[in-house]
C-alpha cells in the first residue's frame, strides 16, 4: 500500500511539474504579433516590415521571451519597439548603443541614443526596463556582462565596423557576451560573391564569405542561413552604394526607380557560440 501511495504521489507530482512548466512557458508568436502590430509603432516604421520581415527573422534566430538579448547599435529603435515588449516580462534586453563616453562622438549620434533612452524609459509598462550599454570600438566593448547573453543581434551594421577596421574586435565582444550555446544573429547588406573588400566597404554591401569568416575567426560556428530578407530586385550597382535605396534614399536623380527596388538584398545568418567542451578541443 505504501508503494502504491508513493507511486501515485510521484505521478501526481510529475504531472504538476509538467503542468506548471506548460503554464510558465509562453509562446513567442503571439507576443511578436502583438508587438509588431502595436499602436506604439509609427506608420513609417510599419511600412518597413515588408522589407525587414521582423517576425520571420526573429523566429529564425530562435528568439524566446525569457532570453537575455543584446541588440547592437539599435539606432533610433526600429527593432527596439518590437524586442522590448516581447522581452519585458520574462527576459532581459540590452541595447548596446553608441558609446556616450567617447569624446569623439558626433552630436547626432549622442542625440540618437539619448532620444531612444528617453522614449523607452517614458513607458515602462510597454517597454519594461531595458539596459543601455556602450559599443564604441576599439575602446568600449562591454556590451553585456561576460557570458550572460542568450542572443546577440546586429542588423545592417557590419559594413560600418569593416570600414573602420574594427570588425574583428566587435565580433570578439559578441562572443564574450554570449553564454556557451548562445546565438549570434546577423542581418547585413549582401554583396555578390567575389566582390573586393575595397568595393564592399565603399558600397556598404558585404559578401557572405567575409561575414562568415569574421564570425568563425571570433570562435562562432555557422548553424543556419535564411533568404527571408533577400531582394532579387537589388542590382547592387547604385551610384551611392546601398545608401541609394530606402530608407536612406540618396538616389535623388531617379527616386521612383529606387523606391520600386525597395530596401537592399540582405543575408540573414545564424551563428552559435560552441559549448565549453567544443571550445576546449
Amino acid at each position: 500500500m505504501n508503494l502504491e501511495r508513493k507511486w501515485i504521489a510521484w505521478c501526481f507530482g510529475s504531472w504538476m511539474l509538467l503542468a506548471g512548466a506548460a503554464a510558465i512557458a509562453q509562446p513567442i508568436e503571439p507576443l511578436l504579433d502583438q508587438a509588431i502590430a502595436g499602436n506604439h509603432r509609427s506608420r513609417a516604421d510599419k511600412a518597413r516590415d515588408q522589407y525587414r520581415h521582423p517576425r520571420e527573422t526573429l523566429l529564425f534566430f530562435g528568439l524566446k521571451p525569457d532570453m537575455t538579448v543584446v541588440e547592437i547599435w539599435p539606432a533610433a529603435g526600429w527593432y527596439a519597439e518590437i524586442l522590448a515588449p516581447v522581452l519585458r516580462d520574462k527576459g532581459q534586453y540590452y541595447l548596446a548603443h553608441v558609446a556616450i563616453e567617447n569624446p569623439r562622438l558626433e552630436n547626432w549620434q549622442r542625440d540618437s541614443r539619448e532620444r531612444l533612452e528617453t522614449r523607452l524609459a517614458r513607458t515602462p509598462a510597454l517597454y519594461g526596463k531595458p539596459v543601455f550599454t556602450s559599443l564604441g570600438p576599439p575602446e568600449w566593448l562591454n556590451i553585456a556582462p561576460p557570458g550572460s547573453a542568450d542572443m546577440v543581434l546586429t542588423f545592417r551594421n557590419v559594413h560600418n565596423w569593416s570600414l573602420a577596421k574594427t570588425d574583428a574586435v566587435v565580433f570578439k565582444a559578441f562572443f564574450d557576451a554570449l553564454k556557451p550555446g548562445g546565438t549570434l544573429g546577423v542581418v547585413e547588406h549582401r554583396a555578390n560573391p567575389g566582390t573586393s573588400f575595397e568595393q564592399q566597404v565603399k558600397t556598404g554591401y558585404m559578401t557572405e564569405d567575409y561575414v562568415i569568416g569574421l564570425a568563425e575567426k571570433a570562435g562562432f560556428k555557422l548553424v543556419g542561413k535564411s533568404e527571408v530578407n533577400a531582394n532579387p530586385k537589388d542590382t547592387k550597382d547604385h551610384p551611392n552604394g546601398v545608401w541609394t535605396l530606402p530608407p536612406m534614399s540618396r538616389g535623388r536623380l531617379d527616386p521612383e526607380k529606387y523606391l520600386a527596388i525597395g530596401e537592399s538584398d540582405r543575408m540573414t545568418l545564424r551563428f552559435e557560440k560552441p559549448a565549453v567542451r567544443e571550445q576546449s578541443k
